[in-house]
């Protein structure tokens, strides 16, 4: 030994083997039961925000079309910006960005993160 207190889990703390072998095993959720809250709380913030960037998906990609974006009190204050509110392209880009946080929601909730991180 070399003088550092070795760690080791599973059945390898409880068989003789070679340094070199020692690093073989690894952790696991069964091992690590401490870990049951932070991935509690991930999964709900994952929830929250892909619930958050569909509504925002959503709500970018219909109200530029919709009435709302027409009549609303910044065109009525300030006439000149209803040239540039109202062009087509204007609101086609906002749509886009509206596609692509649904998009975002889509991939949050189809990607999965690794439960246990490896060394490498």
């Amino acid at each position: 030994m070399n003088g550092f207190a070795t760690l080791r889990f599973g059945a390898a703390a409880f068989q003789d083997e070679s340094p070199a072998a020692a690093g073989d095993s690894v952790a696991t959720l069964a091992i690590i039961s401490h870990n049951r809250k932070p991935i509690m709380l991930i999964r709900i913030l994952r929830v929250v925000l892909l619930l958050l960037w569909l509504e925002l998906g959503l709500m970018l990609i219909l109200v530029p079309w919709s009435e709302v974006w027409d009549v609303n009190y910044f065109l009525y204050q300030y006439p000149a910006l209803a040239i540039f509110v109202k062009n087509p392209y204007l609101r086609g880009m906002i749509s886009g960005l509206g596609v692509m946080n649904v998009l975002f929601a889509l991939e949050a909730f189809r990607r999965r993160t690794a439960a246990v991180v490896t060394r490498t």
